[in-house]
C-alpha cells in the first residue's frame, strides 16, 4: 500500500509518501505556517514525490486530513487531494485531525484515556475523547474549554493537540493532573500517512469536517440584489 498524505488543516503544511510494503515513510516534508498553505502545498508535493522516486500512478490512494481546523486550510488540502486523485485515477481517504493527533499516543498506550483538543477560539475547542483500545468515547464535537477540562478530569487522562495547554489551564481544582500534555500544533504527517494506509475506503468523496459555521459571514448590506 503506497499513499500520499496531505495535511493543511492547522498550523502546518505537510506532505508524506508512505509505502507499507517497504516498511515506512519514503519521504516527507513539513513546515509550520498559519497562512500560505495554498502556495506552499503543490511545490511541496512535487518535492516529496520526487524524493520518493514514485509517480502518482504508482500510488494506491491519497490521504488527507478533513478537520476540524482552519476553514481555508481544510479547503486547500481537500481540493488538492481530490484533484490529484482524479488525475491519477486513485481513491481519496479522509482522516480527522483529532484522530491523527491521538494516533501516536494510542500506539504507545491504548489503555489510558486520551482527550484530543484543537483551539476553536472564543473559549471553545474541537475535542474528542478516546478510551481503551482507541475507541471513541465522545465523538468529535465543539465544547467550551471548561467543559473539555471537566470531561478530561473524570479519569487519568492524556491531553494532546493544539488546545492541550488551554484545557490544562482550565483543569478542575484538586483533580489529578493529566498524565501528559502534548501541545504539538499540527498532526505528525508520518502518522497521517500510516493511518491512511490502513483506513477503510468509502465511496463518498471526502469533505471538510468543520463542526461549526465560519466566524466570518457576508454583510447583508453588501449583497448584490438578485433578479
Amino acid at each position: 500500500m503506497r499513499v500520499l498524505a496531505i495535511d493543511t488543516a492547522l498550523a502546518a503544511c505537510s506532505v508524506a509518501v508512505f509505502d507499507l510494503g517497504r516498511g515506512g515513510v519514503l519521504a516527507h516534508e513539513s513546515r509550520l505556517m498559519e497562512r500560505g498553505h495554498a502556495e506552499a502545498l503543490m511545490p511541496m508535493v512535487a518535492r516529496v514525490m520526487s524524493e520518493s522516486d514514485l509517480e502518482f500512478t504508482d500510488l494506491d490512494r491519497i490521504v488527507v486530513t478533513l478537520g476540524p481546523g482552519s476553514f481555508t486550510g481544510l479547503r486547500v488540502g481537500v481540493a488538492a487531494a481530490r484533484g490529484i486523485a482524479l488525475a491519477a485515477g486513485k481513491p481519496v481517504v479522509g482522516l480527522t485531525t483529532l484522530a491523527c493527533f491521538a494516533a501516536p499516543h494510542i500506539a504507545s498506550d491504548d489503555r489510558t484515556p486520551l482527550l484530543a483538543a484543537i483551539d476553536a477560539r472564543h473559549e471553545q475547542v474541537y475535542m474528542q475523547l478516546v478510551g481503551e483500545g482507541g475507541r471513541a468515547v465522545i465523538a468529535p464535537r465543539v465544547a467550551s474549554v471548561r467543559e473539555a477540562a471537566r470531561i478530561a478530569t473524570a479519569a487519568p487522562t492524556r491531553l494532546v493537540g493544539s488546545a492541550a495547554a488551554l484545557v490544562h489551564a482550565a483543569w478542575m481544582t484538586g483533580a489529578q493532573p493529566p498524565l501528559c500534555v502534548d501541545t504539538t500544533p499540527a498532526p505528525d504527517i508520518d502518522w497521517v500517512a500510516r493511518l491512511g494506509a490502513v483506513a477503510a475506503e468509502t465511496l463518498a468523496s471526502p469533505k471538510p469536517l468543520y463542526l461549526r459555521a465560519p466566524d466570518a459571514k457576508p454583510q447583508d448590506g453588501a449583497r448584490v440584489a438578485r433578479r
